[in-house]
C-alpha cells in the first residue's frame, strides 16, 4: 500500500504527463502483485485461525481482523479493473486523472495499521462462540478430576 500511495503521489506531484503515464504503468504492476498477496493474506489468516488457539470466531479482535482483511481484499480486487483500464489509457497517451486513486491506498494503509495494532495488542473480548468454547473447555478438566 505504501508503494501504491507513493506512486499516486509521484504521479500527482509535478503535472508532468510522462510521470503520470509512468505512474499508471507502475500502479498496474504493483496492483498485479498486491492482489494475489491480499488473497493469500485472507486465506492464510483463516487457516491460521483454524489451527491456532485463537480460533477464527472466538475473539472479537480476530473477527475484526478477518472482516477488515476481507474488505480490503475486496476493494483491491474491485479496483484492479479500473487501474488496468487507466494503465491502458495512459499507454495510449490519454492518462486519466490520478486523484481518484488517492483514496484507495490511503484508506488501505489505515486499515493495515489497524490490523497490525489488533495483532500486537489483542484486545480482550470473547464472541458468543468463544464463550461457549471456553465454558466447554473449563468444565472438562473439573469433570475429569472428579472421576479420579
Amino acid at each position: 500500500m505504501i508503494a501504491y500511495l507513493g506512486l499516486v503521489l509521484a504521479g500527482l506531484g509535478g503535472g508532468d504527463p510522462h510521470a503520470e503515464r509512468s505512474a499508471w504503468w507502475a500502479l498496474d504492476q504493483v496492483i498485479g502483485v498486491l492482489a494475489p498477496f491480499s488473497v493469500a493474506a485472507l486465506v492464510s489468516g483463516i487457516l491460521q485461525g483454524l489451527v491456532s488457539p485463537w480460533g477464527v470466531l472466538r475473539h472479537y479482535w480476530v473477527v475484526v481482523k478477518l472482516v477488515l482483511t476481507g474488505l480490503a481484499t475486496g476493494v483491491l480486487l474491485l479496483t484492479l479493473p479500473e487501474v488496468r483500464a487507466g494503465a491502458r489509457l495512459a499507454a495510449a497517451g490519454q492518462p486519466p486523472a490520478l486523484e481518484g486513486q488517492l483514496l484507495h491506498p490511503a484508506a488501505g494503509l489505515v486499515v493495515l495499521l489497524v490490523i497490525l495494532g489488533l495483532s500486537v495488542f489483542k484486545p480482550r473480548g470473547l464472541t458468543p462462540a468463544g464463550q461457549r468454547h471456553q465454558r466447554a473447555h473449563v468444565k472438562r478438566p473439573k469433570e475429569s478430576a472428579r472421576e479420579q
